[in-house]
């Protein structure tokens, strides 16, 4: 690889991760739901009635985003099931499977002061209170009591720390860094 390939793949990814700063995942299509043109939608959003106030969303394809003009929000189980205004069959839906709905930031709901969306989180520094660095979130797992952050060090060992108040101290977005205390246990794996 020469110097100019390296340069070009480091600017792609900022390119990329510029672009997910502006939008937030809502959803992911699993897949077409009868005949005339709904998907099921797996919710990334806390409150999946939220699909109720959209009227678009984008849906990511990868190396285009298309914005879709939401028809109908139906609820079924835990899924969410939308009809796009226009496409009216199966067929025109069956390739999105798999597929990122996003929404601009600006159609975000507001957190309150101590909450943060997920993909601002991913990417940031992990610090123990006592100052010892324990890697980077990589990742945000919601299970029923709290999410766990998913937090990979340098030899590439993950620790999953909850996201409770006993344990998360702060989050810096600015600095990129969240300050952790580690309980009792965690780090005996």
């Amino acid at each position: 690889m020469t110097m100019g390939t390296a340069r070009r793949k480091s600017l792609a990814v900022l390119f990329a991760e510029e672009l997910m700063e502006q939008f937030l995942r809502v959803g992911v299509i699993t897949a077409p739901h009868g005949v005339r043109g709904e998907v099921k939608v797996f919710p990334t959003t806390d409150d999946a009635g939220r699909f109720k106030e959209l009227k678009t969303v984008l849906l990511d394809l990868g190396c285009e985003k298309r914005n879709l003009e939401i028809e109908q929000v139906r609820f079924f189980k835990n899924l969410v099931l939308l009809k796009f205004k226009g496409l009216d069959n199966k067929n025109d839906v069956e390739a999105w499977r798999q597929k990122d709905l996003l929404i601009e930031r600006s159609q975000a709901v507001e957190l309150a002061p101590d909450e943060n969306f997920i993909a601002d989180l991913i990417g940031l520094s992990v610090i123990s209170d006592t100052g010892e660095a324990l890697g980077t979130l990589t990742d945000v797992l919601r299970t029923g009591a709290n999410d766990v952050y998913c937090v990979k060090n340098k030899e590439g060992k993950q620790l999953l720390l909850p996201a409770i108040r006993e344990c998360v101290r702060s989050v810096d977005l600015e600095c990129g860094k969240i300050v952790v205390h580690v309980l009792p246990g965690l780090l005996e794996l």
